[in-house]
Parts: C-alpha cells; sequence; structure tokens
C-alpha cells in the first residue's frame, strides 16, 4: 500500500519513467526519466509517516528541472519514519552546507496527523542547484543548547506541559540552555487521530545538530503511554545520539554521504557516529550505483574524550551536475 504510493510519487515529480509491476506485485521494473519537479500534490498512505516519503524528495529535489514544491498529506508523526519535525531541523540545515539554500527552502507544517488515521498537511519547497560544494565537517564542536517540539493532538493541552517537564528533569543535569515549545494544535488543523509526542535537538558551537523523537502509541495499539514516561525517554534518546555524536545525526548519516557522493570532484570529508545498519547498506548501494568507494578510518574517543566510537568518511566526488535547463 504505502510503496505503491511511493511509486506514484516517484512517478509524479518525474517526466517520462516507466514503471511496470508483475501480477504478484514481487517484481518491480523501474525505468527511471527526467527529474521535472514543479508545483505538486500527493496524498500519502498512512500506514507509514510522511517522513518515509520526504526522506527521497529531500535526495532528488535539489537535481528537478523546476523548484519543487509539494504539498504531502498523511501521518506526520508516527514511530517508525523520521519526523517531518526532525527533518525539518536535521536535514535542511545540512542540504544548506552543500550550498542548497535561499528563501526557497522550506518544510511547513500545516497540520499535524497522528496515526492511524493521518490527516497531516505539510509543504516542503527546495530550490534547484546545478552542482553541490564539497565539505569538510569533522569537529562537531560542543552541545551549546538543546530545542525541542512537544506536540500533542486532540488530547488535552496539558500533555504537552507534562513532557516538557519531565524532559528537562533529565536534560537540566546535562546543560542549562533548555528551551521546548508547546505545539497544541486544535480544530482542523489537529488531524484526524489523538496523540502527542516530542522532539528534541541539540545543536553545537559548530553547528552540527542531533535529534531524538517520540511519538505516543496509535489510538487502541498498545497500552497507553505517560507523557512523563515519553519525555524521560526522548531527553534519554537524546543524550545518546549525543554520546554517539558525529557531525550528522544517525537520521541523515545517508542522505549526507549521497550528497558527498554527488559533489564535485573533489574531496568531501564528514565525522559521523557509529553507522547505522540502514547506512551500511546504503553505502553498497552507492558502490553499485556510482561506483564509488569510501575511505572509512576510526577514531577513537579516548584521544578527545568525547562520547562513542566515531567514524571518519573520506571521498572524491564524482562530479555529477544537473543538466536539466529550462528553456524560457
Amino acid at each position: 500500500d504505502f510503496e505503491a504510493s511511493f511509486i506514484r510519487l516517484i512517478d509524479k515529480v518525474t517526466n517520462g519513467s516507466r514503471i511496470e509491476i508483475n501480477q504478484t506485485g514481487t517484481t518491480l521494473y523501474y525505468q527511471p526519466g527526467l527529474l521535472y519537479g514543479g508545483s505538486l500534490e500527493h496524498d500519502c498512505s498512512p500506514s507509514r509517516g510522511i517522513g518515509y516519503y520526504l526522506e527521497s524528495l529531500l535526495c532528488l529535489a535539489p537535481f528537478m528541472k523546476h523548484p519543487l514544491k509539494i504539498v504531502l498529506r498523511g501521518v506526520t508523526n508516527d514511530q517508525v519514519d523520521p519526523s517531518v519535525d526532525v527533518l525539518k531541523a536535521t536535514a535542511l540545515p545540512l542540504l544548506k552546507k552543500f550550498g542548497i539554500d535561499g528563501e526557497s527552502l522550506e518544510i511547513k507544517i500545516n497540520r499535524r496527523g497522528m496515526p492511524p488515521k493521518g490527516g497531516g498537511e505539510i509543504v516542503f519547497a527546495c530550490p534547484v542547484r546545478k552542482v553541490l560544494q564539497p565539505i569538510q565537517f569533522t569537529d562537531p564542536g560542543k552541545i551549546k543548547r538543546i530545542r525541542g517540539t512537544a506536540y500533542s493532538v486532540r488530547v488535552s493541552p496539558q500533555m504537552a506541559n507534562r513532557m516538557v517537564e519531565s524532559a528537562r528533569s533529565v536534560l537540566n543535569k546535562f546543560l542549562p540552555d533548555i528551551y521546548i515549545y508547546t505545539d497544541h494544535m486544535k480544530g482542523v488543523s489537529s488531524g484526524k487521530s489523538p496523540g502527542f509526542g516530542m522532539c528534541l535537538i541539540a545543536e553545537t558551537i559548530n553547528g552540527t545538530i542531533l535529534s531524538a523523537e517520540l511519538a505516543s502509541n496509535p489510538q487502541g495499539q498498545g497500552a497507553a503511554v505517560l507523557p512523563e514516561e515519553l519525555g524521560q525517554n526522548c531527553a534519554k534518546l537524546l543524550l545518546e545520539e549525543i554520546y554517539r555524536g558525529g557531525c550528522v545525526d544517525s537520521t541523515n548519516q545517508s542522505l549526507a554521504l549521497l550528497l558527498m557522493t554527488l559533489g564535485q570532484q573533489d574531496v568531501s570529508k564528514v565525522l559521523l557516529g557509529p553507522l547505522s545498519p540502514y547506512t551500511i547498506e546504503f553505502l553498497r548501494h552507492l558502490r553499485s550505483f556510482f561506483q564509488i568507494m569510501f575511505k572509512i578510518e576510526t577514531k577513537s574517543p579516548e584521544e578527545e574524550h568525547k562520547g562513542g566510537d566515531k567514524v571518519l568518511m573520506t571521498c572524491v566526488g564524482i562530479g555529477f551536475s544537473n543538466l536539466s535547463k529550462t528553456i524560457r
């Protein structure tokens, strides 16, 4: 269901793609067309979060023919995929480091939708770039502040305040500069299902952004979660992410590696925390599609007393450039 919706989305943003699926739905033949872009709308399947679709759009959007502006509808925050809040806070600053920036780069949440019924709506806009800049991003720096959002949808607004208090009780021992917004949506903008959750972001002095998030169980599934527990667990997840460290958090490792691969024929370096299983599989895909190998050096934390083992990833970009020119 959600995979079919994803294929339809890819079909919308491209021009001339050929997609054939056999009768049992086990093999997919895909012949890619040109990345076209433009202003689009898409209803995502509520069985997966909007983050599932947005992650791939973030990889493709800078190379479209026309700047992409797309409205996605569905589940904004769930327990499986990265939420829209986290991608807005972490992926957009990452794109800016590669030279993809401008006023038109934004993710805007119009309505929140919780599973199982969804009903959320977001707008994602991204400018087009001809080439990407190589990056040297090897010093994450020290954490200077923690920001976050506690959201509640179709439940008491008090839920958000309870989450904030319990998260602060954990994080205040770590550093004082903490500000967590409460976002209570009501009426039409609150989607179709009740729920609440939290997304926390730690920023460093060098502009690294690390994130963690948790959402309550969907209506009618699993045991009820107390907002106090959720807040504390989310704070602990953030501390674990800070311990893992690196210059890019574990959600966006693959996006950073892809943009480094597609950069100019110059050396790009980035320091990551331990590679997630998804990233390891993604590196294999990069090797089979682009014949590119990363130089991987492990850095032990004893040298700097900073958290867990780190990995320094180095590669030379393939010199990809966006060849679509608009004819005026």
